[in-house]
């Protein structure tokens, strides 16, 4: 099986494709084969595993604008091993709001990826609109990076909605893994604060190891590999890597991926 797992917020600037390069790089690592799909048309995911997609390259937003979707022509392999992405539209500017649904779950689920692919990582726009919809409705499960800050804590609270929205209706087995705190400093007490108030409304249950604020996954993106590549002994690595682990032992994850 292919397990898919969509990084998603609300908010901007919360550390989602962070997250998303970085955990597809760590699958990688692992030697499993993993697609990242970037559904979101700044194309940041891409870049960050060195991938820029060229202004007639096919991408996935073909799929929300009525176009044919050419996998074996969309699909680039990028510069972590073992890694695939299915890069974005930068000039996208926006979905049909009738569109299908079910469209990015079709599409994963066919045989050019599902029998490739052991593990999918969708890194989605942080509006509600109907990509972030496709990519929930797609995913067995989601995770919500959070920076430790009031707005990023409203912004998880607004996904959540959706969240709960989506899996009432179109995908009932959704599971939300939690929230991944990043960028965190717990000797600064708003940090703490924060962390504290999402533990309380969600259960600590929910809390997921944390990421720690380090330049170097930052830098990472100017040069355009993920950190693993660029900082292997950094400790924003050392963090995914830890985070990774979570999820495989924590979520029963190990005979999908």
């Amino acid at each position: 099986m292919t397990w898919v797992l969509a990084i998603c917020n609300r908010k901007g600037g919360c550390g989602k494709t962070t997250t998303a390069v970085n955990l597809a790089a760590e699958l990688g690592r692992r030697k499993i084969p993993t697609l990242l799909i970037d559904l979101d048309s700044q194309g940041h995911a891409g870049l960050g595993l060195g991938v820029v997609a060229h202004d007639r390259a096919k991408t996935v937003h073909a799929l929300f604008s009525g176009e044919t979707l050419d996998l074996d022509a969309a699909l680039i392999a990028s510069v972590a091993e073992h890694v695939h992405v299915l890069p974005a539209d930068r000039a996208f500017e926006g979905a049909n709001p009738h569109c299908d649904v079910r469209a990015l779950d079709r599409l994963i689920r066919a045989p050019a990826i599902a029998d490739r692919f052991r593990a999918v990582v969708l890194d989605t726009p942080p509006a509600y609109d109907p990509l972030l919809v496709n990519a929930l409705a797609a995913a067995d499960a989601a995770l919500a990076p959070i920076v430790p800050h009031a707005l990023s804590a409203e912004g998880v609270r607004q996904l959540l909605r959706i969240f709960y929205r989506i899996a009432t209706t179109v995908k009932p087995d959704l599971d939300m893994i939690g929230v991944l705190p990043v960028m965190i400093n717990e000797r600064i007490r708003h940090h703490r604060a924060v962390i504290e108030e999402i533990a309380r409304e969600l259960g600590p249950e929910k809390l997921l190891p944390a990421i720690r604020m380090d330049i170097q996954l930052a830098e990472s993106f100017s040069a355009r590999v993920p950190a693993c590549y660029y900082a292997p002994s950094s400790r924003g690595v050392q963090d995914y890597k830890v985070l990774m682990d979570h999820l495989i032992e924590n979520l029963a994850l190990r005979g999908d991926v």
